[in-house]
């Protein structure tokens, strides 16, 4: 019996060896990486995720156990320690303090054993290897230090700075949030200076050196986490006088007197830069004329006369003329004379006129002009209404647009439809130009020229090709009375109307009894809101440029006197106008030349007087910098003077004395054959001189109209005639119309033109028996009745047995601020021939009777040869009025003065009076 247990025992004992070697045959497991966080002077690591090791042999003891972590690493001033050796649960702590600002981040391996197979830790397992990172966090231990110990500035006095002068702190600490400088404070109180938080120090006001020539400012630091400097550091900013940098040695009112060509506007003036190392001085000169007239002085002739003074061509239809009898349809527009008689139609959006259909161009081809002078804005409120300036419209039914110019949300469109006969198939029909000078209130010159396909337009002589261009369908043909609209567009309303139904539109179509028809209702629509003037249409002939730029050219604007002694290395440059000029210069000594022969010049000979604005823009630039020197802008004034008056003034023989047959001849007589007109002007203090004294010098000008004026009764066209031939005017830019109420001769040339022309009138009358006496008044213009002649009175009468006399005229000339009255007169004859007898008429009388008695005994000798002789003298005489030279070429046109246009809101338009057989006949 005790074998059995003896045996058993060393079984048991066998089987442990054979188990004990199997036991430890796992290795522990970590993981693969931990990243841990400590902060500076701190012992712990927050590892994630925590330290902790398994094994699979656990729960046998020592093999399932984690008996320590080794770090690999000498460097690495960390340690693991093992708090649990069943769960394996570890800790990884700091050998020693770690400073943030030495080193930020640790990077090291770290391995976890177990215990082995015994209690003497024989055959440890170990585990695989793991990455740790370790990460230090910083503590806020430094406070900002500046880096320099003080800072010192300086300012120019009157200037603001965006920075005088930076300061700059830095902090020791080792993250971006306590080593960063946050913020800057100013800690001196009450003072002109402001730091950002870059430790940019400004100005809050201007310096001045006279109130404080230096401040102390203290400046404190703070980094990110809010910790203050420990000292906080002096800044001292100097002010410095300074000497003002500007245009020095200029007047801020410049006189102009007209006539006096180019004059300099600032012949002392030069620019003072303070010793500043420019580089380059840019300055800009800007005439501001917008107040005056369409923008600038430009010469207020009338259109027509604008145009021969130009060389355009001829035939263009003037679309607002001036109101008269013949010219009505712009009688209830809104004018505005503006200056020197420069006549304005304003259209406030409820005013438009039709124009007659006798007036409208019939012949558009494929070539025509339309000008017109435009000032206009946008339109109020957010409407996109069309404003039409001008249309072309079906009068009646469908209302379809033939052509019209019209602007849409401030861009300028031109409609163009062609008809079915000139074309038929899909073409060009809109043209669209977009440009900021249609809306920007100030005058401006169109001129569109259309040679279709293309269509060209012209904004103060430049030229603009349209952005878009769209096509349409010829207009078909029809029967469709066509009106031509200015201001807005004419459009037919028709609507349907029934007495006994109620159903609308639909009803009225079908309605086959009862009252129902067609309402019409033409009206105005897409009005025009804007200001026009000169508006004309010339068929078959496009516009040049060069006439183009001519009309709408201004005659004052900015000047360069003794151009060609300037510098090479002064650039300049003037717009087309000559209202701005930029020059641009190295030197300063050239700039400050360049800039004293800057010349203000006005061409007119009578100029508009008043002030007329400049403004000078000046940038100077700096080695290595855009704008170092700020000059101040400068405004000054010219004062254009008003200009001398002329006094026009007509004379010559105030009496024509002819014999019957001299009125009864082909060419009659020339009242005004020895006229004179001249013309002079007062210099000085306006103190009126003697002709040909001191101050007194004779002036040569323009005129621009003439009119002969019948005093007392009309001419009777079966017996008298005024009249002047066509080639008296060849050669001049005259024209010439007359009428039963006198002659006028007009179109802006010179006096002695006007001379030359007024000596050609003729006089006739082919029955002068019945004549007593016919009165003539004539006067002439300049400027449309600006400025006018005397009135001078001619009488022509026939000879009564006494020799020719002739009276010199010596009528003292109107005061030379008067001005014609230019409308319609009927001047009355005052009965002014009265005649006394002289002592010696009692012997003429007894002569005469004996002389009569005489020719009776004789007369009844030859009987019946003098009744020969006096049939054939009567039916000569009757012949006579055929026998007048051919008058073909002469312009025998409507009432002169309504043609020309000469109009004012205070001068209206002078005219001759016609006959009332003949207004009949010509307004039929």
């Amino acid at each position: 019996m005790l074998g059995v247990p003896f045996a058993l025992v060393w079984v048991v004992l066998g089987l442990s060896c054979i188990l004990a070697g199997k036991v430890n045959k796992h290795k522990p497991w970590i993981e693969t990486s931990y990243h841990g966080v400590i902060t500076e002077n701190m012992d712990t690591v927050l590892l994630d995720p925590p330290l902790v090791a398994l094994d699979k042999d656990a729960p046998v003891p020592y093999a399932g156990e984690i008996c320590a972590f080794k770090i690999h690493g000498q460097e690495a001033p960390f340690e693991a320690v093992v708090l649990n050796r069943t769960s394996g649960e570890g800790v990884l702590r700091a050998k020693g303090p770690v400073d943030c600002e030495t080193q930020k981040e640790y990077t090291f391996i770290i391995q976890a054993y177990d215990c082995g197979a015994e209690a003497s830790g024989a055959s440890w397992k170990k585990s695989h290897k793991a990455v740790v990172h370790i990460q230090v966090d910083d503590v806020n231990e430094f406070s900002p230090v500046f880096r320099e110990p003080m800072y010192h500035a300086s300012a120019m006095e009157g200037k603001i700075y965006d920075s005088i002068l930076q300061v700059e702190a830095w902090d020791q600490d080792c993250s971006p949030q306590y080593s960063q400088i946050c913020n800057y404070d100013i800690v001196t109180s009450d003072t002109p200076f402001a730091i950002d938080r870059n430790g940019n120090i400004r100005n809050t006001e201007r310096l001045s050196y006279d109130k404080k020539q230096r401040y102390k400012v203290m400046v404190t630091a703070f980094d990110c986490g809010q910790k203050r400097a420990t000292e906080s550091v002096a800044v001292h900013i100097d002010v410095k006088p300074v000497c003002k940098p500007g245009w020095q040695g200029w007047n801020k009112q410049v006189d102009y007197e007209p006539g006096t060509g180019s004059k300099q506007l600032f012949p002392k003036m030069h620019l003072e830069t303070c010793d500043g190392p420019l580089s380059a001085v840019r300055a800009m000169v800007e005439l501001q004329t917008s107040h005056i007239g369409k923008g600038c002085d430009r010469e207020t002739y009338s259109e027509k006369s604008m145009q021969k003074l130009c060389g355009a061509a001829s035939g263009s239809t003037d679309l607002l003329p001036a109101p008269s009898v013949s010219t009505n349809w712009t009688a209830s527009l809104l004018t505005d004379s503006g200056r020197d008689s420069d006549l304005i139609f304003n259209f406030d959006g409820r005013q438009a006129a039709n124009v007659p259909e006798r007036v409208v161009p019939q012949n558009l081809t494929d070539q025509f002009t339309i000008a017109t002078w435009m000032k206009h804005g946008p339109s109020p409120g957010l409407r996109a209404e069309k404003e039409t300036l001008l249309c072309n419209s079906d009068k009646t039914e469908m209302n379809r647009h033939h052509y019209s110019l019209y602007v849409h949300n401030c861009r300028l469109v031109f409609l163009l439809r062609r008809d079915f006969t000139q074309v038929d198939t899909f073409r060009p029909a809109e043209f669209h130009w977009k440009l900021e000078q249609i809306c920007d209130k100030e005058w401006h010159y169109y001129v569109i020229n259309v040679e279709f396909p293309a269509v060209t337009l012209f904004v103060d002589g430049v030229t603009y090709e349209p952005y878009l261009v769209t096509d349409d369908w010829p207009i078909h043909p029809s029967s469709i009375d066509t009106q031509l609209t200015v201001g807005a567009c004419w459009q037919d309303l028709t609507s349907w109307s029934c007495n006994d139904h109620e159903n609308g539109e639909e009803s009225a179509q079908n309605y086959t009894g009862g009252s129902c028809g067609e309402v019409s209702t033409p009206r105005f629509t897409q009005f025009f809101r804007g200001s026009l003037s000169g508006l004309t249409i010339r068929p078959g002939r496009i516009e040049t440029q060069k006439v183009i730029s001519c009309l709408q050219a201004c005659k004052e604007g900015l000047d360069i006197h003794s151009l060609e002694s300037l510098g090479k290395d002064i650039k300049f440059h003037f717009n087309p106008a000559q209202s701005v000029l930029v020059m641009e210069g190295e030197d300063l000594e050239s700039v400050n030349t360049a800039m004293a022969k800057v010349s203000y010049i006005n061409s007119r000979q009578f100029p508009t007087a008043g002030l007329r604005q400049l403004h000078i823009t000046t940038t100077v630039q700096c080695f290595g910098e855009d704008i170092c020197i700020s000059i101040p802008d400068i405004k000054a004034l010219v004062m254009v003077l008003p200009p001398s008056e002329p006094r026009i003034t007509i004379a010559g023989s105030d009496q024509l004395v002819r014999p019957a047959a001299d009125l009864r001849g082909a060419m009659g007589v020339a009242p005004f054959k020895e006229l004179r007109i001249t013309s002079t002007v007062t210099k000085g203090d306006g103190v009126p001189f003697s002709a040909g004294g001191p101050g007194v010098l004779e002036a040569m000008h323009n005129l621009d109209y003439c009119d002969v004026l019948v005093i007392g009764e009309e001419l009777n066209p079966e017996q008298e005639s005024l009249e002047i031939h066509h080639s008296s005017l060849m050669g001049k830019h005259l024209d010439a119309t007359n009428s039963t109420s006198g002659i006028s001769i007009y179109g802006v040339d010179s006096m002695a033109h006007y001379e030359e022309a007024l000596r050609q009138v003729r006089y006739r009358n082919w029955r002068p028996a019945t004549l007593t006496n016919r009165r003539f008044r004539l006067t002439c213009s300049e400027l449309n009745g600006r400025y006018t002649s005397n009135e001078f009175n001619l009488e022509v009468s026939l000879v009564h047995n006494t020799a020719p006399v002739e009276h010199v005229n010596h009528m003292a000339v109107q005061s030379q601020y008067m001005r014609s009255v230019h409308h319609p007169l009927m001047v009355h004859s005052v009965n002014s021939h009265i005649s006394g007898t002289p002592p010696a008429a009692t012997v003429v009388v007894v002569i005469c009777i004996a002389a009569l008695v005489c020719i009776v005994v004789l007369g009844i000798y030859r009987l019946h040869s003098t009744h020969q002789d006096s049939s054939k003298s009567e039916e000569d005489g009757a012949k006579e009025p055929e026998m007048d030279w051919d008058d073909s070429t002469l312009t025998i046109t409507v009432n002169p003065m309504e043609v020309r246009g000469h109009y004012t809101k205070e001068f209206p338009e002078k005219a001759l009076h016609w006959s009332e057989a003949e207004k009949e006949r010509k307004f039929k």
